[in-house]
């Protein structure tokens, strides 16, 4: 748990670092407002992509191997992003980036790893721990963009390099964790856990995916995972150009980041400890008010105080649906069937965040920052319908209700 929870801090650090200046690059890179949202399109593709990569790593090689070894190969696409912007080359950056992606991969993937290894009635808590491991990226990582941006600016690399160097950095640290920390291997404690005389889906054989896709619980776990996460990349992803051309500085820009990966992190225990004492449905379904509340105060005043309050709104119930979605979803499945699960509903995640990042920068340019927020008060309604529906119509797993 040490390791996971080192390995998320290091890494979410480095990728709202780059976030934060992801619009930014885009735009200035391309010198077209509409293509803003390309670079964390790239990065999201290359995460959702190469989900499935460390799902097999990690079903080949274990999670400590197979998570260091995507953290490495996430170090070398960082590295070239870097180079990328130093030199203005957009098609350099974006190729790097989806490679540079394979490290989030490896890192959203310590959640899961977090639930295997500990008993049903605590995985709200113990996915909350590794998500909580946000909080020091969400002060980090924008902390370090404007210092680094001055560092890199004195040596005449560009202000927008720092953050991307940065990254680097934080991810090498990251892949290291996994390897030095993760003692034992996560695998085998998790095969610990499972018993001839579990009464839990810990013993349970691996179904077909015909099979997964008529459980209720796991298609809707699947599906508050992927909804949530594209509000929360659409909106989060385009607000930096939308205060950049309000003229606000770098650093209310870098702070208003801060406040939102706050909401996304800071308070992961309680959302955990609420999933398990209340149960996962009930979390999404506040989780889901907030993001369409958040989406509503977003376009109302473009002054500093409203956007960071509806930025830290949009972060908190991603996190109350991220949380109790996750310990959800690894109710539904057994042992056998949660790498490849997994990963799959990363790689859709990842997908949807590509396709919110490029709409988002889209309807921003198009229509406007009002109309992206209405996309995602909309999508919110949609979370909270599946939700209901399958309240409605499913049984909980036992001690879920």
């Amino acid at each position: 748990m040490t390791g996971l929870f080192l390995a998320n801090s290091l890494g979410s650090a480095g990728l709202i670092a780059t976030t934060t200046v992801a619009a930014i690059v885009g735009a200035e890179l391309s010198g077209r407002t509409w293509m803003a949202g390309f670079p964390g399109a790239a990065f999201q593709v290359g995460g959702a992509l190469t989900a499935l990569l460390v799902a097999f790593l990690v079903s080949r090689f274990g999670r400590r191997n197979g998570m260091t070894l995507a953290g490495a190969i996430g170090v070398v696409g960082m590295a070239a992003a870097s180079v990328a912007v130093m030199m203005g080359e957009l098609g350099l950056l974006l190729a790097a980036l989806a490679i540079a992606g394979t490290a989030s991969a490896a890192v959203r993937f310590a959640r899961f790893t977090a639930a295997e290894i500990v008993p049903k009635v605590r995985r709200g808590r113990a996915v909350a721990v590794v998500v909580t491991a946000g909080t020091v990226g969400s002060v980090l990582g924008p902390a370090l963009v404007a210092p680094t941006g001055a560092w890199s600016a004195s040596l005449g690399m560009g202000a927008l390099a720092g953050p991307y160097i940065a990254a680097t950095v934080l991810y090498i640290a990251a892949a290291a964790a996994f390897y030095a920390f993760l003692r034992p291997e996560p695998g085998l404690l998790a095969a610990q856990l499972e018993s001839p005389d579990s009464d839990n889906l810990e013993a349970l054989p691996a179904r077909s995916w015909r099979e997964l896709a008529a459980d209720p619980g796991v298609v809707t776990a699947m599906i508050v995972l992927v909804i949530s996460q594209g509000v929360m990349v659409m909106l989060m992803g385009i607000t930096s150009l939308h205060m950049h051309s309000h003229d606000h500085s770098l650093s209310l820009i870098s702070l208003v980041f801060s406040g939102h990966t706050l909401g996304m992190f800071a308070f992961s225990i309680l959302s955990g400890y609420a999933a398990d004492r209340w149960g996962r449905k009930p979390v999404i379904v506040v989780g889901g008010l907030i993001l369409a509340l958040s989406c509503i105060l977003a376009p109302l005043s473009p002054a500093f105080v409203p956007i960071f309050i509806a930025l830290f709104l949009l972060g908190y119930g991603w996190n109350l649906c991220y949380v109790a979605g996750s310990a959800m979803l690894s109710d539904y499945l057994s042992a056998r069937e949660k790498a490849a699960t997994q990963g799959v509903t990363d790689l859709a995640m990842g997908l949807v965040s590509a396709a919110s990042t490029i709409t988002g920068g889209a309807v921003f340019a198009i229509s406007g920052f009002t109309a992206m927020s209405l996309a995602g008060f909309v999508a919110s309604l949609l979370l909270l319908v599946v939700i209901f529906r399958f309240r409605l119509s499913s049984n909980a797993v036992p001690g879920q209700a």
